[in-house]
Order: structure tokens, then sequence, then C-alpha cells
């Protein structure tokens, strides 16, 4: 590092799959990032060693004078006291004081957030929302997060768990959700269930390019194979993802009814869907706010993709 003035944050991502940590200026550069596997399957403690281990390996390629603290984002819900409690794909964890027991191997404060909070924080700081004090950020991919930030900061609600906009449900007759409840957006429009539900359409008879497109292996049918069917036209694709953005406007036109927002940002995999399902989710969602807000309803997509969780992270920091 160049500028010895600089102030520097520690950034980790903790996933179902790996831990991904950064060196994070206070604009959002990048130095220096690695990653590692999460070893979920082996219950905390040796979840805890691979976050140090990163963590580690970015304190080898910095100056330590110039690190102001370490942030993590992880999945589940996060307390107001850095608790993070039955994050889903990391097995054996019911309630672990992360935080705190990342401090005990190091010199810094520790800051911990959920990891759609995170992203959250990073579009805010670094990314489509800088120019947005308050919107509604949504993570569209495995399932549907999401995170709200008024004034620039991130709302969390007295326990943390503020910002749960995939299950809002849309049907309460629906199906039920992973999270026990019915018809939450999440059900209906998560990756497995747009990847099951064309799946179902195709071995009913439907006519698509995606058998061509996944060689007739409909295991390999995934959001981004649907996309690029509707982009070439596919009408099978199309209708999937013209259902799916619909319904997610109907969760985001409700969000916004409560909140008295007018943006929505989105990111996640499936937020890499064309112009035309992101056009969907902001006419879906126009039709489901309240009169006076239509005018200035904005959907924007989210800038930052992989890197938002560790960005966002530091963003706890700095």
């Amino acid at each position: 590092m160049n500028n010895e003035s600089q102030s520097v944050a520690i950034g980790v991502d903790l996933g179902g799959t790996s831990v991904k940590s950064g060196l994070v200026t206070v604009t959002g550069e990048i130095l220096y990032q690695n990653k590692l596997p999460a070893r979920a399957s082996e219950g905390p403690k040796a979840v805890l060693s691979q976050i140090e281990a990163s963590i580690k390996d970015c304190l080898s390629h910095a100056d330590k004078k110039e690190i102001k603290g370490i942030g993590i984002g992880s999945p589940g819900i996060v307390d107001n006291e850095g608790m993070v409690k039955s994050p889903p794909n990391l097995a054996d964890w019911d309630a672990i004081p992360l935080g705190r027991e990342v401090e005990k191997s190091f010199e810094f404060p520790v800051f911990v957030e959920n990891d759609a909070n995170a992203a959250a924080i990073a579009e805010s700081k670094f990314g489509a929302g800088r120019n947005h004090p308050d919107f509604l950020f949504v993570i569209w991919g495995t399932g549907v997060g999401g995170g709200v930030i008024l004034n620039r900061k991130i709302y969390r609600g007295p326990s943390g768990g503020a910002g749960e906009i995939g299950h809002i449900s849309v049907n309460f007759e629906g199906p039920l959700c992973n999270c026990g409840s019915r018809g939450c957006v999440e059900a209906y429009v998560g990756q497995r269930y747009l990847s099951h539900r064309t799946a179902e359409k195709l071995r009913a008879g439907e006519k698509s390019i995606i058998v061509e497109l996944v060689s007739g292996d409909f295991n390999k049918i995934e959001p981004l194979i649907i996309s690029q069917a509707a982009e070439r036209g596919d009408l099978l694709a199309n209708h999937v993802l013209t259902e799916a953005a619909t319904l997610l406007g109907v969760a985001i036109g409700s969000a916004m009814n409560l909140m008295d927002l007018r943006v929505s940002i989105i990111g996640g995999g499936v937020s890499a869907a064309g112009n035309g399902t992101m056009n969907n989710i902001k006419h879906s969602v126009q039709r489901h706010v309240l009169k006076p807000l239509r005018a200035d309803i904005q959907v924007i997509r989210a800038e930052l993709g992989n890197n938002a969780g560790m960005l966002g992270a530091a963003g706890l920091v700095l």
C-alpha cells in the first residue's frame, strides 16, 4: 500500500461454500482478496478456523497500522450483539457469538452483520445506491433476501431480522416455504423453484430451446440458461421469467407501500437476467404500489456482483 494514511478494513464474506476475505479501502477498492473453503459441514469450530485463517492471510498482505477493523457478513439472523443464529447451510450451528469469538484471535474490533444487510450496505456506500439515501435491496438468487437502507444506514429492527422480503406471502394457501410459512415469494421465485418449474413444463411436452442449451439434461437448468433462452425469444422461458418477475414485484410493492420507499436495487445471481425481466419487475411494482408512489418508482440492477458481501462487511468498519 502506497498511502500510509489510508484507512483499510478487512471484509469477510461467509457463505455455506466458501469464506472470502479482502482488504478494502474507504473508496471501496479491493487491494487484496482470498477465498477458502468454509468447511461448513464440519461444524462451527471448523468454520471459525477458516475465517481466522482467511483474516490472517489478509493481514500478511497489509500494514497493520492502516487496519481499522474487521467486518463479517454472515448468513442467518444476526442480533445487535453479533450473535449469529441458525445460519442456513452451516451444520450444527445454533447460536454463536461470532464477533466475540473472532476478536479473541485479533487485536482489532470485529463487527458482524447479516449477509444480505452487508450487501445492501455495500451498494449504499460503493454501488448502485450511492445516490439514493433510502432504498430496498433485494438479493434474488437461490432464495430471496433483502435489506432496508434508510438515511444511508441499514435498518435492522430490534432483533436484526428486518428486510426479509423473501418471506412476504403472495398466496397464503401457496406452496410450503423452507421458513415454515406458505406462499412466500421465495417459494415461487427462488432459483430452485424456477429450475424445477421449467423442467416440469418441458417434461409435460412444452417446446423450448432450453432443451438444446442443456443438452437434454434438465438438472443443468438454471436461471442464466432460462434468461439466455428468453433473450432469444423462447416463449416458455419468457413465461417463466415474466411470472417470477411479476410475483417478486408484488412483494416489493408491498414493502414499498409499508415503508414509503421509491427505489429498489436488485442483486443476486438471478438478477443477471436480461432487461426484460427487470422491466417486468418494475411494471409489477408500479401496479402494486399506492397510486401516489407510482411515478417515482425505480428498479435498479445492483453493481457490485460477487464482491458485494465482502465490500459490505468492510463497510461495517469504514
